[in-house]
């Protein structure tokens, strides 16, 4: 006699999809996906299967997600679907300035939360949400999907075995080139380069840099942080000008307990001649490595080469040349997908999940140095949240 599959069906409110982010990175290849594949296996014969229900404000845009995605429920009635029982999870894509409001109203009906970072406008209110939730006794978590990137995990396993010795320091780069629409249309909503909506990518970034540094290289202790607005104008959707209040590029340097120096160089306006649009150098006593999004290439000590500085003569060496791809091991699943499943099993099996709102303020709380070290020109502490 075949053994019956037991289905946990998880109806879970997915507020503001209709976004870029939430579109393709949380509904199609996260939650369809999952559907797609008959949800998440947590036994020989045991699933946990998502049952989405969009939300927003525009009911053009829901309909029309609803037909791309397959998923048939749809309401611009948030009030009403947070009274109903059968929805434990919400999940928050909005624009920051929005989100805590909800989180705190999703909390308070039982509801878990799930969110995107930032998870609020200030460390304050995000510390405030962390403690709500705790309070309350949802559980809760925060999306830091680049700890799922093959790249990054690859780089993670030869840290586990040893490879780099002592970590000496990190250099991050990420960003590419944001047309500012008006010749080409802008590949990013509008948003982004209004300080008076949330936008500026001190905000944006550094709250991934936090955690990305935190779980791999060491906790922060300090920054030293620079923006700058360098393009003053760009199109918004409507075609329309407007003015930049918001910073389009930053320059920090972070200082990680353990004596390891970080440095990350943000850019929406820079052109890329590197490996890929984040690129992660690490350099140890024994051994390098550069991770991107999905490769990872390395340099041991015995392969490293020694150049003479002669810039009469063109250089003999290819640098590139010295360097080994870590090869494919295994198959990676898309980073956003990866993490859904781990907070799927932590709501329904009570699997660990540490990736929570605490951690979420410790990434606004480094956006909020970064802009205070900007504003002040000088070095600032990072305290224990």
């Amino acid at each position: 006699m075949s053994e019956k599959a037991t289905i946990h069906k998880v109806g879970i409110i997915m507020n503001g999809v209709t976004g870029r982010m939430g579109t393709n990175q949380h509904l199609m290849r996260s939650i369809v996906e999952i559907i797609k594949q008959g949800g998440v296996q947590v036994g020989p014969s045991e699933f946990i299967m998502p049952d989405p229900i969009l939300v927003g404000r525009n009911e053009v845009k829901l309909l029309k997600l609803c037909k791309m995605s397959g998923v048939e429920k749809y309401t611009t009635n948030l009030d009403e679907v947070m009274q109903n029982p059968y929805y434990q999870i919400y999940f928050d894509a909005q624009i920051t300035g929005r989100r805590a409001d909800a989180v705190k109203m999703a909390a308070k009906a039982g509801k878990h939360v799930y969110c995107e970072k930032p998870v609020a406008v200030s460390t304050e209110v995000a510390m405030e949400l962390y403690e709500f939730c705790e309070k309350v006794g949802v559980k809760h978590g925060v999306v830091q999907d680049k700890l799922w990137l093959p790249g990054l995990m690859k780089l993670k396993r030869l840290m586990d075995n040893d490879f780099f010795g002592k970590i000496l320091s990190v250099r991050g780069e990420f960003g590419y080139w944001v047309f500012e629409g008006f010749n080409v249309p802008a590949q990013r909503p509008s948003w982004n380069y209004r300080k008076e909506d949330d936008g500026g990518i001190i905000v944006d970034m550094l709250c991934h840099w936090r955690y990305v540094l935190d779980n791999l290289f060491g906790n922060v202790k300090s920054v030293s942080c620079l923006g700058a607005t360098h393009i003053p104008e760009r199109v918004d959707e409507k075609g329309e000008i407007y003015k930049c209040t918001a910073d389009d590029a930053a320059y920090a340097t972070f200082e990680l307990e353990g004596g390891v120096i970080a440095h990350f160089n943000s850019s929406w306006t820079t052109r890329v001649r590197r490996d890929d649009l984040l690129t992660l150098h690490v350099d140890g006593t024994k051994g390098s490595a550069v991770a991107g999004l999905r490769d990872c290439w390395t340099q041991h000590y015995g392969n490293t080469p020694k150049p003479v500085w002669n810039p009469d003569i063109a250089n003999p060496i290819n640098f590139y040349e010295g360097w080994s791809k870590v090869p494919e091991q295994e198959v990676f699943d898309n980073a956003f997908k990866a993490q859904w499943e781990l907070f799927l099993k932590h709501v329904v099996k009570d699997e660990p999940f540490r990736w929570n709102l605490l951690e979420g303020a410790k990434g606004v709380q480094l956006a909020e140095k970064g802009l205070e070290s900007w504003a002040k020109r000088s070095w600032v502490d990072v305290q224990n949240l």
